[in-house]
């Protein structure tokens, strides 16, 4: 029998997130992100529609790759300017009670110790529905604003990023045992010193000699999501990610990483309900079909194909800028998102897309598919594309905002619910329960846990 199909909401703490131009659209509220009533509104639309959660994305750099300058980023204002994601994350917790928050950070520029007591708090605020989507970053301009020269090689990144996870996982689960807080008023001791310890991590990415500064949270550890899609992105997701993160255009690229993803996570020793898989796409739907092709096209007229390619050239580190639209995209390899340029090169045989091509195709939602029509019609493609591919359910970026998830909730999910194919009710618990109905903590076998009792 088909599982339920999950939903987050895709979004930055940004003007233009992956539709460039739509921010001009006479019903889009994109640029009121610096009001903290946006958010607000936007959390409780979410949780009426009983998302899982929602998916904050981010970036520390500027695209600047398309015209080999920031300028086309700053004009469009493609994902620029793009505000701290975290913020947001204690207020849209307060208007809602069972709503889950995904947050992009980067590992490559903070020392774990610093993460780890971040996520640690929030996990506290928000009653353990934290989760953190673990990245690398890919923009050198990143690098640049963090002092270095550039970023460092792709694979060398999740070399690297493997250390930092055996260290913030020590934090996490064994600084403090489980009963280490006493709260015993009468003797006076709030927590049992031989229960919390000093981590000691010297290697060749981390060298650390800390006690973690916050008591354990509701999850320990955040819920991990991590959205790589190459071959190093795919074995990291496989040890360490409980929710995965896949982009492409159609069922035919995204299949088969699915089921190299699943396998990879078997040879790893983890059960396939250990991972959820979500895909990101785009929902225009109206109540007949002719009203969702006439919104369609109606969005596509404020479409910004310089600001498209600006987020091409960014994700893929090629500059477009010289391009002419009719000619084809080869694959490179290079310390950009290689999975970004794959998707429209190598990764579906049958098809070889020209820059203009991709260009539109990016230009609403980024790199995933538009799913548009009626309810039943959507309905229909989303079912359609999860039997093709395995995913679970998908992240929904959105073309007008808060239009897009408006209507998603009002009409997409009810027909969802008529089918059984959605939830009619929040489970209770943290976000690791109610994602995977288990406990609140990782499973045994995870790494964070192995090392446990130490």
């Amino acid at each position: 029998m088909p599982g339920l199909i999950r939903l987050n909401a895709f979004i930055m703490n940004t003007p233009v997130h992956l539709s460039p131009g739509l921010w001009r659209h006479p019903r889009d509220t994109s640029r009121h992100f610096t009001q903290l009533s946006h958010w607000l509104a936007l959390a409780r639309l979410w949780e009426r529609g009983l998302f899982d959660g929602v998916f904050l994305a981010d970036v520390l750099g500027p695209y600047d790759v398309f015209g080999g300058g920031p300028e086309a980023a700053v004009r469009r204002g493609v994902q620029l300017p793009a505000h701290d994601p975290l913020l947001l994350v204690p207020a849209m917790a307060a208007v809602t009670t069972h709503l889950g928050f995904g947050v992009t950070v980067s590992l490559t520029y903070e020392p774990p110790f610093l993460l780890a007591r971040r996520f640690s708090t929030l996990d506290h605020l928000t009653q353990g529905r934290i989760g953190w989507n673990i990245v690398t970053s890919y923009l050198d301009s990143a690098a640049r604003a963090l002092g270095m020269a550039r970023q460092r090689g792709h694979d060398d990144r999740y070399e690297a990023a493997e250390e930092y996870m055996r260290a913030v996982y020590a934090l996490w689960e064994e600084s403090w045992a489980d009963d280490a807080v006493r709260l015993d008023a009468a003797s006076g001791v709030y927590a049992d010193p031989a229960g919390v310890r000093v981590i000691a991590h010297e290697g060749k990415e981390v060298s650390m000699r800390a006690l973690h500064l916050a008591q354990p949270s509701p999850q320990r550890s955040p819920v991990l999501y991590q959205a790589g899609s190459s071959g190093a992105g795919q074995a990291f997701a496989a040890r360490h990610a409980e929710c995965v993160f896949v982009s492409g255009p159609n069922a035919a690229v995204i299949g088969p990483r699915v089921a190299r993803l699943r396998a990879a996570a078997g040879l790893e020793g983890r059960a396939i309900n250990e991972i959820l898989v979500f895909a990101l796409a785009t929902v225009i739907v109206a109540p007949s079909s002719a009203e969702a092709k006439a919104k369609h096209e109606e969005y596509k007229s404020y479409i910004d194909h310089e600001g498209a390619l600006t987020l091409l050239s960014g994700w893929v580190g090629i500059d477009f800028a010289g391009y002419a639209m009719a000619q084809r995209i080869s694959y490179i390899e290079n310390d950009a998102g290689r999975a970004a340029l794959e998707n429209f090169t190598r990764a579906d045989p049958s098809r070889a897309w020209t820059v203009g091509e991709v260009a539109a195709h990016v230009a609403i939602g980024g790199m995933g598919p538009v799913f548009t029509g009626s309810p039943s019609e959507v309905a229909d493609q989303m079912e359609e594309f999860i039997a093709r591919t395995g995913v679970d359910g998908f992240n929904l970026a959105y073309a007008v905002l808060p239009e897009s998830f408006e209507d998603v909730v009002t009409l997409l999910v009810p027909e969802l619910q008529a089918r059984g194919r959605y939830k009619t009710a929040y489970a209770p618990g943290t976000l690791r329960e109610k994602l995977f109905g288990a406990g609140d903590f990782l499973p045994a076998r995870h790494p964070a846990r192995k090392s446990r009792g130490r």
